[in-house]
């Protein structure tokens, strides 16, 4: 039969568990522990949650085609309009790219961002529409069998948004997690001729290919090739915003990346972790920041 611990035993087990906790607080501070997403969740770090608006949204139109850049995948793909407009407007376009596991239902099912959208106008931003497509689980780049969803996005879907009427002639790219890479490596390379304003937020990003998630990249070649870090300068001349939040893993990658520009991105680091709780809470600065860089 074990034996009931002693007063001072349990007296010295309750001060281990103080420090062990002091200690785990001040490494999540100091950026110096792994699992800092769990760490700051666990603390109570994270901030607020955002809250969809509970306003109409203005009107959608979905469709799919097979995209050739994508080996002939059925792609699905949806606009949302604010409301007061509808297809065949002439709108500015922010084209918004989905995480890993998502599709284009994403940025309106999940974040919301067609109510979003609707608030900000109500409010008196500018109009625009926000489109979004399926990218699949790329990392919205070409992959080594050949399927590329830039590509899709640059020489398919921006030409069909053309044809229902949108000025993509510059166009605003906004993404999370995966979609915030890809926001990021789409706008390097349409350029400023070609895209007037990325937000990339929370962005899925790695300092070397052996730090990078699974199925991020096809070997470490193709890191190399896709990597936005010393790329930073091929966004001269578009609005760029970075957000991450301080409980998110990729928040000291996001630092480092934010760094390298000649003149520091808008956005910032605030408390909030890699969800849609954090995500939902930035989307009305980073629309009110699109819309007043789209053209």
């Amino acid at each position: 039969m074990n034996a009931l611990p002693t007063r001072r035993a349990l007296l010295i087990s309750a001060g281990s568990a103080v420090v062990l906790a002091g200690a785990a607080g001040l490494g999540v501070q100091e950026d110096v522990l792994p699992g800092r997403s769990t760490l700051y969740r666990v603390l109570g770090l994270d901030g607020p949650v955002g809250t969809i608006p509970n306003v109409t949204p203005g009107p959608m139109v979905s469709g799919t085609f097979a995209s050739a850049a994508r080996l002939g995948k059925t792609v699905g793909w949806s606009v949302s309009y604010p409301p007061g407009f509808t297809a065949g407007d002439r709108l500015p376009v922010l084209v918004s790219l989905h995480g890993w596991g998502g599709s284009h239902k994403s940025s309106f099912v999940g974040l919301g961002l067609d109510r979003y959208l609707a608030q900000a106008v109500a409010r008196g931003s500018k109009p625009f529409a926000i489109a979004s497509i399926d990218g699949g689980n790329t990392y919205w780049h070409r992959r080594a069998n050949g399927d590329d969803s830039s590509a899709m996005v640059r020489d398919e879907y921006l030409p069909l948004l053309a044809k229902q009427g949108m000025d993509v002639g510059k166009i605003g790219l906004i993404g999370w997690s995966m979609g915030g890479f890809g926001a990021l490596h789409i706008g390097g390379q349409l350029g400023q001729s070609r895209a007037s304003v990325v937000v990339a937020e929370s962005p899925a990003i790695w300092t070397s290919a052996n730090l990078a998630a699974r199925g991020a990249f096809d070997n470490a070649g193709q890191f190399t090739a896709n990597t936005p870090f010393g790329r930073q300068s091929e966004l001269d001349g578009v609005a760029v915003l970075v957000d991450c939040g301080t409980g998110d893993g990729f928040y000291p990658t996001a630092q480092r990346y934010v760094r390298g520009f000649s003149s520091r991105p808008a956005g910032g680091f605030v408390t909030g972790g890699h969800d849609h709780n954090y995500w939902r809470r930035m989307a009305p600065t980073q629309l009110a920041f699109a819309a007043e860089h789209l053209s």
